[in-house]
Order: structure tokens, then sequence, then C-alpha cells
């Protein structure tokens, strides 16, 4: 499977949940004037411990647009690069660059240890079996290697929301944490990782970096896509392809982050903030946006059920404000067609009126970020949990 066509049903139509609720939406990609073989490393919170059965399915493209796109645009092909090798591993109860002696599984793909990625490819690993104790992290271990300069590998450039660790040259098979340093604004995972598990409903979470959690404690998974998840239980997979600052538009587009949110039989939608900010839209504009990404939904499952929810606050003032308000009230009162059910973020996070536009203090990150913190993610599970 090597296209986006090819690969339709990657998430609702295979057997595989998703093991994590960490978001590996892509919204930056690696541009250096050399080649270079580097290796990552990263430690995931999983869904499940015990005897897994893991898939990685990975798209070679940028997801949402970073800033004004000057560095990276939503729907960007990543360039050629090659896959030298992968690993999973136990990576234990602490993220300290090594993994637990011999518990290295290769992750390998037709059968090879090494894969050579094509601009805008799409694909799967092989299934690769690893046993992981209770509370201990998943670590990821992949090397990748360019032959040329230029732009290459797609990845997140937000604050780290799991601990990862980059190495210069071939070390995806070393077990310890030699030569290793911490990531800082680097997390390069494959798009997907699932695990064999038949579950009664898949979720797709689907926003900006409110919704992956960014500026939320590393490795504490407080923010609300996580502890919904944890909330619901793992008869319900979540697939959360959180994008810092994404935008409606970014996925209006119709590219690789549309094709994600299509693979959900539910999907709740929490964009705005960005659209209104740095990218300047009016209501009607994001009203039109948001109405386009309901219908691409749609268009691929007729039966995925859609959940819109209102724009979190974020401190706007003058015309942004009015125009917040103006989406707000639109999607309570006449949200666009194909909405099933409405979840009022805003409610939850806002003060009270007419102050509504501005995120509760205590809720706010640090003195000057309306980005919610880790108490914000409680209160909104457990709104979202009651609601739901």
């Amino acid at each position: 499977m090597s296209t986006q066509q090819e690969n339709n049903g990657v998430y609702a139509m295979s057997g595989y949940a998703s093991a994590t609720a960490l978001s590996a939406a892509a919204n930056f990609i690696m541009n250096e004037p050399e080649p270079f073989t580097r290796t990552y490393r990263t430690y995931v919170r999983v869904r499940e411990a015990g005897d897994l059965t893991l898939k990685l399915w990975h798209s070679n493209a940028v997801d949402s647009t970073w800033d004004q796109g000057q560095d990276s645009a939503g729907s960007e092909p990543g360039g050629a690069w090659t896959i030298r090798a992968a690993y999973v591993a136990d990576g234990g109860r602490t993220p300290d660059g090594s993994v637990a002696a011999g518990s290295q599984v290769p992750v390998t793909f037709d059968g090879q240890a090494a894969k050579k990625v094509s601009p805008g490819e799409t694909f799967w690993s092989d299934a690769a079996r690893l046993t992981l104790p209770e509370g201990h992290y998943l670590a990821f271990t992949w090397t990748i290697a360019t032959e040329a300069g230029g732009k290459s590998v797609p990845f997140n450039v937000e604050g780290m929301l799991a601990s990862g660790y980059d190495a210069e040259g071939e070390r995806a098979g070393q077990e310890s944490a030699a030569s290793f340093r911490e990531s800082d604004k680097l997390l390069v995972l494959p798009s997907f990782i699932g695990y064999e598990k038949q579950v009664t409903k898949k979720l797709v979470f689907l926003g900006d970096s409110i919704t992956q959690g960014v500026r939320t404690q590393k490795d504490g998974y407080t923010y609300w896509a996580a502890r919904i998840a944890e909330g619901l239980g793992t008869e319900y997979s979540l697939w959360n392809i959180g994008s810092g600052w994404g935008r409606a538009y970014d996925v209006a587009e119709g590219g690789p982050w549309l094709h994600k949110a299509q693979q959900g039989d539910e999907v709740l939608i929490v964009l705005g903030v960005n659209d209104l900010d740095i990218g300047q839209r009016t209501a009607e504009q994001l009203l039109g946006d948001l109405g386009t990404i309901i219908a691409g939904i749609k268009s691929a499952n007729r039966e995925a059920r859609i959940i819109l929810s209102t724009v979190p606050p974020f401190n706007f003032v003058d015309e942004r404000e009015a125009y917040w308000r103006t989406v707000n009230e639109t999607i309570l009162n006449q949200p666009p067609a194909g909405v099933d059910r409405v979840f009022d973020i805003a409610a939850v996070l806002s003060e009270p009126a007419p102050q509504e536009h501005r995120i509760r203090r205590e809720f706010m990150s640090d003195e000057y970020d309306p980005h919610p913190n880790g108490d914000a993610g409680k209160a909104v599970a457990e709104a979202f949990l009651r609601w739901y």
C-alpha cells in the first residue's frame, strides 16, 4: 500500500486501534543543507499493556501550516528519505533514553528492515509483537537517512508532550542512551501507532494545539483528549490528530489531514482559534471551511458521525472577538449541514459573561498564554464524558 487512494480505511476499516492518545500530526518539515543520518527515539504511553501486536502507518506529508507557511504549509509532501531500521521496545518506567535489555523488536516493511519513502507516500509496517509490562512506556526508535539536502521528513515542532531523544548516525538498534540527547520541539513519529484490537467505536479528534495538548506537562497526558480516552476506556479507540498552529482551511484543502479525519466512525472537530488569529479569517470564511470539512468527511463515510465543538476562548479582542462570538453563536444555533451533535467547549473554559471570549485565568498555561493547562484538560474531559 503506497498511495492515499490505496490506504482508504487505514484506521476505520482495519483491525487496529490507536495505541495512544498522543498526537503525531506533522506541522513542520526538516530542511537541511546537507544529507544526514539520524536516529530518533520516542517514549509513548500506550492505552493497554501486555502482549501487543503493533502496526505503524505513516503519511509522508505535512498536515497543517506552521506560522504563515514560510517553512511548511498544510498538505505539503515530505521529501525522499529512507528508514534504515526501526524498532519497538520496552521503554521502562522512566523515559531516560535507554530501552530494556533484550526487548527490542524489529519493525519491518514488506519483510525488509529498510524502507525507501517517496514524497507524499503513505505506507504500513508489518506487524510486530511486543510484551510490554504494565506502567512501562513503549519506546519507538528509527534511523532516518537522506541522500541530499533540502526538505525531507515532516514532524511536529511544538513543545514536547512525550519524551524523545535523538542521536547522529545509525543507532536504532542500540539499547543504551549513549550519544542520545534529549529532543526539543522535535517529535518524529509515525502518523499512527496501532495495536490489534476490536473496539466498539473508532474516534478521531481533529483540532489544533488545544486538542494536541500543547503547554501541558511532558509525559503527563493531562490534556483533555488523553483524559477523555482514559475515561472512555479501551473499548473506544481515540486517534488524536491535533496539530499545533493548525487551522480549518488546512483541512478544507482536502489533503492528508482531511484523509486522516475521514477514518473515524465519529469525528470531533475543535478548530477555529488559529483561523481567527494568525489566519485572519472572517466568521463567514471559518464557517465555510468547517462546512467543507464536514462534507469531506461525510463524502468518504456517509455513516460517520460529526461532533462539532464551539471555538475555545483565546482572549480575542475587537474584530476577532466579534468573529469568535458570531461563529460560536452559529455553531450552537445553526450548525453546518452534516453536524450530528454540538459540544460546547467554550462554556467549560470561558469566563462568565460578558467576558466569555476570555479563558478562565486558572485554566491558562501561564500568566500570558491562553493555551489550556492540565486543570482545563480535566474540566473539559469531565464535561465531555458527562455529555457524551
